[in-house]
């Protein structure tokens, strides 16, 4: 596959997967799908779909540490400089403990402290949508090499 249809492949499946998070919010009553951290997470699944950071556990781990780092963070001490500090800090580190590292996950720690979120936020739209991401990704992918071997 020549590198210009491969770019525009990429570019296409992730314009979907965001755009079916965003269908799936208009659908459903109070279900937020679509978060800022997810259109960096797209770069990594479509893009670099090869890249360490992109593995399942990575994508999905990543984001569910933060998550939880970051509403633990909002739940204990509240929002301020230093919990928006310590929630992205500490989910780096667990996130490297883990093998889990995902750097779009640190926008996602940063987003539950700065717009205190809740327990919920962990399972919509973070778990869900990371969950929807990478299976999207996988589809995608496994249809971009039918394609390269064609």
């Amino acid at each position: 596959m020549n590198r210009l249809f491969s770019c525009f492949l990429a570019g296409l499946s992730a314009c979907v997967a965001i755009s079916a998070l965003g269908w799936i919010e208009t659908i459903s009553v109070d279900t937020v799908m679509v978060m800022a951290p997810f259109g960096a997470t797209a770069v990594l699944i479509f893009g670099v779909p090869e890249s360490p950071l992109s593995k399942t556990k990575n994508v999905i781990g990543g984001h569910l540490i933060a998550a939880i780092v970051g509403v633990v963070f909002v739940e204990l001490l509240g929002v301020n400089w230093l919990t928006i500090g310590l929630a992205v800090g500490s989910s780096i580190f667990l996130m490297m403990l883990s093998k889990t590292t995902h750097p779009p996950a640190g926008a996602t720690a940063l987003l539950a402290v700065m717009t205190s979120q809740s327990w919920g936020f962990i399972f919509t739209p973070v778990l869900l949508g990371a969950m929807f991401m990478v299976l999207l990704g996988k589809l995608f992918n496994s249809g971009s090499k039918k394609l390269s071997n064609a």
